[in-house]
């Protein structure tokens, strides 16, 4: 007997063992003809496993970095250089190939945890164990888009190093996660933050930090899927400098009306 998302990849049938637990978590693999529920069932070797329909995208974190293209007009990304900032396993930097991205950095904290077949991808450039805090120019040349998925830690911590890599007419997706820019108190047991008006503290607190580090918000949208535990999140497009150009949708009054329409829809 062996559990059902180790024998998923045993039998080739996914790529990797997170790859298997989104799958059977999105009731996309049958055990005999029935839907499995859990990663851990057990199966035997004569069990006939199917994989219907796999999601495309080696990440569910993919689909968030879509949205927020979508959502701010971002047609592709045709022959821009780019930083997966908190890579993780490649979702981001996936994205940004199939958008024509000439090549990504993806730079993460952690091993061993980035796609396989992306790795072996010549226009990618894998950075393990390297803390982005410490993103110094001889680890990632100056690019034309960061995006940024990073948790446990608030961006504002990030900001400095992230701009310092992003050249002057670049520009940041930076995706804001309320439970890591406020304090423990602020989280409900399951670590949530359940209040519009706490998760607009959080965000108020990441624009300033945009703002005291000579940068601006052009725009700003609610991710199209929240966190694994349900928590919110939003994307913010940053560009270097604090002079407003007439390809910047909204300036700071229009930012904090946008903020105001996303916080009035939700709970």
């Amino acid at each position: 007997m062996s559990r059902l998302d180790r024998e998923l990849v045993d039998r080739d049938l996914i790529a990797s063992r997170s790859r298997a637990v989104r799958e059977i978590a999105a009731g996309r693999v049958s055990v005999n003809g029935r839907t499995a529920s859990k990663a851990a069932q057990n199966v035997a070797e004569a069990d006939e496993l199917t994989v219907s329909e796999p999601d495309p995208w080696v990440a569910r974190s993919a689909h968030k970095l879509i949205g927020a293209l979508e959502n701010f007009s971002i047609d592709d990304c045709t022959g821009r250089t780019a930083l997966d900032a908190g890579a993780s396993t490649g979702g981001f930097t996936q994205v940004l190939l199939h958008e024509g991205a000439s090549q990504v950095w993806a730079v993460d904290v952690g091993h061993d945890q980035f796609d396989a077949g992306l790795r072996r991808d010549p226009r990618v450039h894998v950075r393990e164990g390297l803390n982005l805090r410490d993103l110094e120019s001889s680890d990632v040349p100056k690019v034309d888009l960061v995006v940024a998925d990073v948790s446990f830690i608030s961006l504002r911590l990030l900001l400095a190093p992230l701009l310092a890599a992003t050249v002057p007419s670049g520009e940041l997706l930076l995706m804001v996660k309320p439970q890591f820019e406020l304090a423990r108190s602020a989280l409900d047991k399951h670590g949530v933050v359940t209040s519009a008006s706490t998760r607009r503290r959080a965000l108020d607190s990441v624009l300033a930090g945009v703002a005291e580090h000579d940068a601006r918000v052009v725009d700003i949208a609610a991710s199209v899927l929240p966190g694994p535990s349900g928590n919110r999140e939003y994307f913010l497009r940053v560009r270097p400098g604090r002079s407003r150009t007439e390809s910047d949708r909204l300036n700071e009054a229009d930012i904090a009306d946008q903020l105001d329409q996303i916080m009035r829809g939700e709970p």
